[in-house]
Parts: structure tokens; C-alpha cells; sequence
């Protein structure tokens, strides 16, 4: 059988140092939220530096924090499979509208921490960096892309200088060639993929601004943005995807489109007619 991540913080407990015991305590008291959190915030909560609990991952024979991460990932869904697993903490013996009422409940709940979450200076600040920009280009990896699409695809809309590039070698050849009146919208749930990183400088590099709507305010691609809008929903690392993140960033970017639309409604409005006309014809 195989040691689970919290045997082996028990059997290593006495050769930590001081600052790993810290995030060991907090880690056996917080089980299944630690799963939730970036290294930023374990280290926050535990009370001690990112390079401890870096160390502390490495100690305990991981290759680094989020090869620990997903291990008290596992280790919580062996005590709670179903929690693990789904979002809403879906059981095998819930009815079906037991679980409809926990999914909604979850959904309802990913929009809620995202309305606590939403600064509405950063929100103006952000519209007005978009509607500023010749051109907005919407990036994004894995389900984050698809966040992406939607975006470019409801921006543009109400305007031609939005779209959105799919591939991770598209996007930083797209960076390379954006100048500094251009903006990068930038959708990364844990806002630390090498790719979003590597897109992320070079466009800093550049000279072009970058919002990114993250999960996390402290990732490493948020210190690298000019802008964060943070986004709720927790998503365990067996959650891939999840729904509720997905329905938060949603949300998120609507608030945002809302605030854009709101500096030139008359223009917005125009900009819908003339593209309801042209797809009248594809409508049977």
C-alpha cells in the first residue's frame, strides 16, 4: 500500500525545521482545504516563506509543490472519494436532485466568492485599459483557452479589435509582435503554467499590458501582470475544469464586458445591429 502524503508528514514530523513544522501543523489541521491552495497562500497561512514550503514539498521526496499538491489531493479523496472528485462534494448515494441542488449550490457559491472578490476600481481600471487598447488579444491554455474564445468571441461583438489565439507557440510569436498600445486579456485558473509565464514576459518584454483573471492574486503570473482580477471557486486538483470555476471567470468576464460596453453604449448597441443583420441570413 502505497504512504500516503500525510503518513509521511507524521513519519518526518521531528526532522523538520521549525518554519516546515508550521506548514506541516497547518497542513494536518486544514487536510482538505490545503489541497485548494498555491504555494503563495500555504506559505501565507502557515506563516512562513514560499521557499519553505518549496523545501518542505522536496523533504517528503516530492519534485516540487504542485507534485505535493496533487498528492494531498489523492490523500484527500481516499478519505472523501466523492468530495475529491466532483464539485458540490457529489456523494454515490445522493437521488439525482440531490446532486442537481449540490451543483447548484456549487455554482451559486463560485459566483458569490467572485462577487466578494471583485474590486470595482480594478474593474473600471481594467475597462478602461480595453477600451484604451488598439487591440486586445485573449489567451489562455487548456480550459482556460476555451474561457478565452468566449471572450473574444463576445467582445467582438461590440468591437473589431478584440480575438483570441489558441496555441501556446501562436501566443508568444503574437507577443513578440504587439506594441505597447495593445493588451494581452489573459485567462489562467492557477496563473502558474510555464507557457502563460512565458507569454507573460515576453509581453513585458514588449512594453504591452496584461490583465490576468486568476484564482490566484499571488501566482507567479500575477506578479508578472499589470493588472489582476481575481476570480472564486476552489478546484482540487482531480477537478480539472471544474464547472465552478469555469461559471466564476464566466461571471467575471461579464461584469468586465458590462463595464467595457458602459463607456460607449451607443456604439456598442450599433455594433450588435449591423451584426445581428449579417447573421440573419444564417438563421433558417
Amino acid at each position: 500500500m502505497n504512504e500516503s502524503v500525510f503518513d509521511k508528514i507524521t513519519a518526518a514530523y521531528y526532522e523538520l525545521t521549525a518554519a516546515e513544522k508550521k506548514t506541516a501543523d497547518f497542513i494536518m489541521a486544514n487536510r482538505g482545504r490545503s489541497q485548494y491552495l498555491s504555494i503563495a497562500e500555504l506559505a501565507e497561512y502557515s506563516g512562513v516563506a514560499e521557499a519553505t514550503v518549496s523545501r518542505f514539498s522536496r523533504r517528503l521526496g516530492y519534485k516540487g509543490f504542485n507534485a505535493f499538491r496533487l498528492a494531498l489531493a489523492k490523500a484527500s479523496y481516499s478519505l472523501a472519494p466523492e468530495a475529491g472528485l466532483l464539485s458540490g462534494s457529489i456523494e454515490s448515494t445522493d437521488s439525482f436532485e440531490e446532486m442537481c441542488r449540490k451543483l447548484y449550490a456549487a455554482d451559486q457559491d463560485a459566483m458569490h466568492q467572485t462577487l466578494e472578490l471583485i474590486d470595482p476600481d480594478r474593474i473600471r481600471r481594467a475597462a478602461d485599459m480595453l477600451h484604451a487598447a488598439k487591440r486586445v488579444v485573449c489567451m489562455g491554455q487548456g480550459g482556460s483557452m476555451l474561457l478565452a474564445q468566449d471572450a473574444g468571441h463576445l467582445f467582438s461583438t461590440v468591437s473589431g479589435k478584440f480575438s483570441a489565439v489558441a496555441d501556446s507557440h501562436t501566443q508568444v510569436i503574437t507577443a513578440v509582435n504587439m506594441a505597447p498600445d495593445d493588451v494581452i486579456l489573459f485567462f489562467s485558473y492557477s496563473g502558474a503554467t510555464k507557457d502563460l509565464i512565458d507569454t507573460m514576459k515576453t509581453a513585458k518584454e514588449r512594453g504591452v499590458k496584461t490583465l490576468l483573471v486568476t484564482r490566484f492574486p499571488k501566482s507567479p503570473g500575477a506578479q508578472l501582470a499589470d493588472l489582476v482580477l481575481p476570480c472564486g471557486a476552489n478546484e482540487s486538483p482531480l477537478q480539472l475544469g471544474s464547472v465552478p470555476a469555469k461559471i466564476a471567470q464566466l461571471f467575471l468576464m461579464d461584469v468586465l464586458f458590462s463595464e467595457f460596453c458602459r463607456r460607449d453604449l451607443d456604439s456598442c448597441r450599433a455594433s450588435r445591429e449591423r451584426l445581428a443583420a449579417a447573421l440573419e441570413s444564417k438563421h433558417l
